[in-house]
């Protein structure tokens, strides 16, 4: 360093530490410039060219000071004294380090400043224009932002373009204001959203804007337009399965490209879990079928077949799609090689087969197998899963008649914290509701009520133990109680309707109640089932069947096919009710609202 610029005590302490801030900095400021006159070197010896940096002994010595600066906890100077570098270097990484000092002190309008500035200075720069457009989002700014969206798409290179469009929509993810970002697209993508080469991306940009602000019937048309301009284009999909919840009329989106690409097996299982979390398990079971025909390599799709075939009580096909996955070993191999990945993928791995020794435990317990499962459940050496293995060890207990053992299995476990206390006792609960001990279940979960209070899902677990207690007007009170603390569970809505239309009481306001749950869980088949039979205690016959129907469709549970086959009973169908029940017995012969439909009206399968 030249004598000019003496390194005092203070600048040697000071870049004893320096961090990546400063690294970054000088890395960014080293270009490669043209090699210096070599000197003379002997025949046969090759020259080595000179590479020099631009990083002067002016240079270092001002970021060094804008560094010192930030850690003597004056930002603004570090960014102006950063600032002034990047302007004059005209170096991107300067300018960028000035706006992230800036971000750094949350000095949002003085981030912008130096980006604008970036953006002025290297108009060509993409960075610079992202940038700008985050910060003008994040400030409140939206407004402004249509002028360098345009900027931005106007130089990226044209084949990289369709990607950039459909990229736009993620600059708006945390406005507050997401019914404002849509007309901002249809500004910045003018001409794009008709011209050849971007059109189908400019109208699933805008479809996605409009779902986010949750404009489902406009987000749905852009949606249809772009599948039909690129059938093949995955991206209309993927928006149309994210609108099936409210959009019903979007599934036909889905299948239409399922039926021209058979094959697609990353949509087809995306599509099944859409229809999963729907509770449409039949339906989704057919679904992860073809994939496994498809792909049969494709391990997930097998835990996630036999999670499903579980779910629906099949536990002989949920047995051999466990075992299938398991038997296709450790996953797929990490996209790069760092130890982070690949610790993360093994741990990921090991989750998976945890799940599925768990899973196939239960899946052995359904079929009174109780040796199997427990060895299914032997396999599973994980502290942090000490909960689920206690518990399906204690409900193979208690369907032994050794409920005292079953218990004791789940009290004795340890309470890290509040979480583990609540998970205890809904356990014990679970177990004793399961073995219709529901005296004792409501004392387990009335203690509980002491510790949390206000605790609306253990409220809901109490107002369904007092219904069996035929204890009513409690179980009404403690679901209004669940409903004023959570508005949004639909499950307490359904209950107190169903309650209602169960007791052939207070009809319309069980509908009312009934139809808000299925406002909240679009599709839910239990919830439809709910309506289908309070149709039926209003004497709407035929919309109960429709209602009973599809819900039996999306869900074969046999107090569905109960309801069903009683409609269809009193309607005069009797062959099909008949059907319907055999199945629903077969499945759970031992169900009480089955044994008692059939014994009330009669009927001899």
């Amino acid at each position: 360093m030249p004598a000019s610029f003496p390194r005092s005590r203070a600048v040697r302490s000071a870049t004893a530490g320096l961090g990546a801030g400063f690294m970054l900095a000088f890395a960014g400021t080293c270009v490669h410039a043209q090699p210096a006159a070599a000197p003379s070197t002997r025949a046969g010896e090759q020259q080595t060219a000179v590479d020099n940096s631009a990083l002067d002994a002016q240079l270092f010595y001002q970021l060094l000071v804008g560094e010192i600066e930030l850690r003597g906890g004056a930002p603004g100077a570090a960014f102006e004294i950063v600032l002034d570098a990047a302007r004059k270097q005209r170096n991107e990484q300067l300018f960028k380090r000035a706006a992230d000092v800036a971000l750094q002190a949350r000095a949002g309008e003085q981030a912008l400043t130096a980006a604008r500035a970036w953006r002025e200075t290297l108009p060509a720069s993409a960075q610079a224009h992202r940038y700008v457009i985050q910060l003008l989002t994040a400030l409140g700014k939206s407004a402004e932002t249509v002028e360098p969206m345009r900027s931005l798409i106007a130089l990226t290179p044209m084949a990289e373009r369709p990607v950039l469009i459909n990229s736009l929509p993620r600059f708006f993810a945390n406005t507050s204001d997401k019914k404002a970002t849509p007309p901002l697209l249809e500004a910045a993508l003018k001409g794009y959203d008709t011209d050849a080469a971007t059109q189908g991306a400019a109208l699933q940009a805008l479809a996605t804007s409009w779902l986010i602000a949750q404009e489902p019937d406009k987000a749905l048309e852009l949606t249809r337009r772009a599948q039909a301009l690129d059938p093949a284009s995955q991206i209309p999909v993927m928006i149309a399965l994210q609108l099936l919840p409210t959009q019903p009329a979007a599934e036909s989106i889905v299948n239409d490209f399922l039926k021209a690409q058979a094959g697609n097996s990353n949509i087809r299982v995306l599509y099944a879990r859409a229809l999963s979390t729907a509770q449409r398990f039949v339906e989704a079971i057919a679904q992860l079928e073809q994939v496994t025909r498809t792909d049969p390599d494709r391990a997930t799709a097998w835990l996630t077949l036999g999670a499903l075939q579980l779910e629906v009580h099949q536990p002989k096909e949920a047995t051999a799609s466990l075992e299938k996955f398991l038997s296709l070993g450790s996953t797929t191999k990490p996209e790069d090689d760092s130890d982070d990945e690949e610790n993360d993928t093994v741990a990921d791995n090991e989750q998976a087969r945890i799940q599925a020794w768990l899973m196939l435990a239960q899946a052995a317990e359904q079929r009174g197998e109780f040796k199997a499962a427990e060895a299914w459940l032997g396999k599973v050496d994980n502290p942090q899963r000490a909960l689920d293995v206690q518990q399906r060890r204690a409900s193979l207990l208690a369907k032994q008649g050794k409920m005292p053992e079953a218990r004791a299995l789940i009290q004795q476990l340890p309470e890290k914290d509040d979480e583990g206390a609540r998970a205890k006792i809904f356990a014990e609960a679970q177990l004793l509701r399961e073995a219709k001990q529901w005296k004792e279940g409501g004392a387990v979960l009335t203690k509980g009520l002491e510790r949390f209070k206000e605790d609306a899902d253990m409220l809901y677990e109490m107002s369904m133990l007092s219904e069996k207690l035929n204890r009513l007007d409690e179980m009404e009170r403690l679901l209004r109680k669940v409903i004023e603390l959570k508005p949004q569970h639909q499950h307490a809505h359904n209950a107190l309707g169903y309650s209602l239309a169960e007791r052939n009481v207070r009809l319309p306001e069980a509908k009312l109640l009934i139809e808000k749950a299925l406002e909240l869980a679009p599709g839910d088949p239990f919830i439809t089932d709910s309506l289908g039979w309070v149709e039926y205690r209003m004497g709407n016959f035929a919309e109960s069947v429709r209602l009973l129907r599809k819900a039996y469709m999306a869900r074969p549970d046999t107090e569905i096919g109960a309801h069903l086959g009683e409609v269809l009973w009193v309607s005069g169908q009797t062959d099909e009710a008949k059907r319907v029940w055999r199945e629903a017995r077969g499945r759970d012969a031992g169900n009480d609202v089955l044994r008692e439909t059939l014994a009330r009206l009669r009927a001899d399968l």
